[in-house]
């Protein structure tokens, strides 16, 4: 197939979109995997599939982005419009802020409990093998 006539295949499948192309390599990949890789290949280096300038999943991290802090604006700026809705939201929230403080203390004592346990069997440790080397006596110079 020549350069041109290639250039009008790529050109038609773009017409379908996406899709499109997804389906060409699911069914390339089903008849001859080494086609599906190809089209797979093609797809990455063209840029078709959405990655562009190397982010991978740029755009879907960005508007996850966006909304998680159109999100967070709503809920500052008075959000829903239903009084008893924000409310219930705001103290809900503010409850489950105070809880992950609570569960962080906790865990910090239970880190440092942990800690302490682990040192004081540390000690125990060094003063028997301390105490059980005196006891023993030393190599004698017979």
């Amino acid at each position: 197939m020549t350069q041109r006539g290639m250039s009008n295949v790529i050109d038609r499948i773009d017409e379908f979109g996406l899709a499109a192309w997804i389906a060409l390599m699911v069914v390339s990949f089903a008849l001859f995997w080494p086609a599906g890789l190809a089209v797979l290949a093609f797809l990455i280096w063209s840029r078709r599939m959405g990655c562009s300038k190397g982010r991978g999943f740029g755009r879907l991290h960005e508007t996850w982005h966006r909304r998680r802090d159109e999100w967070r604006a709503g809920s500052r700026s008075g959000g829903s419009g239903n009084a008893a809705f924000d409310e219930y939201r705001s103290d809900t929230i503010r409850r489950l802020e105070d809880e992950e403080k609570e569960f962080q203390d906790f865990l910090g004592r239970l880190r440092q409990a942990k800690d302490r346990a682990e040192f004081d069997q540390f000690m125990a440790d060094r003063r028997r093998q301390a105490s059980e080397g005196q006891a023993q006596p030393g190599p004698s110079a017979a």
